[in-house]
């Protein structure tokens, strides 16, 4: 009998780290006295419907409430360190989510397809959709690399990688059985297997594969299908994610995951104990808002 993974779910904010339960979440922060400051509250009701139990579906849920969930826990750590009381929430949290998406998509999918078509029509070859397909493939991974690298280099985003790194680090002794002490959690691994970069670059790896399927077609076309197909490419990348997660012990799934964990270098930076030590303080607190041990397993760290 195999005993069931319990996955929790985070991302890094400004000075600080969200810790995602089953039914809570938790934000610790470093406040600019250097006091940890603390936020709870309780996840919305769609993890306890039973449309979060339906593969594929699950994944644009978890994923589209995890954006919501994002912006706000980003809002509150930056308040935390102006010291103001701004909520995001309704119409502007949407607006907000809506311009974020639009612009990803347009230069994720629609640009590299753009120059995909263009490059069918300059060699007017049989072959020259198969060429376009991949041009447009290798320049959407190419901007997806380039992109995460550029923000990399900027000190307030290297600062936001490393409570990333504190993040993992603090899910990876969790998981290991270790003692949740900022000196033990500095010796695991920086990487995991259900971060959101591993879900980012699996994305644009299936859409590479998928687009291709689709052969020659008309700009119009060709543009319209990169939008239309993002929800299903974004449900089967959310279930290969979780699937590999669960089968780690396997060389082959190691072996397909190294491309995943590799670019996870350019999201996350080693941290230093005192980061670690907000990351714990952030894994604690949600624990203890946690009113039961069993969790639901749906949720994956993205």
């Amino acid at each position: 009998m195999s005993q069931e993974i319990t996955t929790y779910g985070g991302q890094a904010v400004i000075e600080g780290v969200m810790m995602r339960g089953s039914k809570n979440v938790a934000i610790a922060m470093r406040a600019p006295d250097q006091e940890i400051v603390i936020h709870t509250e309780s996840l919305s009701g769609i993890y306890k419907s039973r449309l979060i139990k339906v593969p594929f579906l699950r994944g644009l849920i978890a994923l589209w409430d995890a954006l919501g969930l994002g912006t706000r826990a980003l809002t509150i750590s930056a308040n935390t360190q102006t010291g103001e009381d701004e909520e995001i929430g309704g119409p502007a949290l949407y607006i907000t989510l809506g311009i974020s998406l639009a612009f990803g998509v347009g230069l994720f999918f629609l640009a590299p397809a753009l120059v995909g078509y263009l490059t069918e029509v300059l060699l007017n070859t049989e072959s020259a959709a198969w060429w376009g397909n991949l041009v447009e493939g290798i320049i959407r991974l190419l901007l997806l690399v380039g992109y995460i690298w550029l923000i990399g280099r900027l000190p307030d985003i290297q600062r936001v990688f490393a409570y990333h790194g504190a993040e993992h680090k603090t899910i990876n002794a969790y998981e290991a059985n270790a003692e949740l002490t900022p000196q033990i959690v500095a010796q695991h691994s920086i990487e995991h297997p259900r971060c959101g970069t591993a879900f980012l670059l699996t994305l644009v790896v299936f859409s590479v594969l998928f687009f291709s399927l689709l052969g020659p077609l008309p700009i119009g076309w060709r543009l319209v299908s990169r939008i239309l197909f993002i929800p299903f490419l974004a449900g089967v990348a959310y279930e290969y994610i979780r699937w590999t997660a669960r089968h780690m012990d396997s060389p082959i799934v190691r072996l397909l995951v190294k491309p995943n964990l590799a670019l996870q270098h350019l999201t996350t930076r080693e941290p230093d104990l005192s980061m670690l030590e907000v990351g714990i303080a952030a894994f604690k607190a949600m624990r203890a808002e946690e009113s039961t041990d069993q969790y639901d397993e749906s949720l994956v760290s993205l």
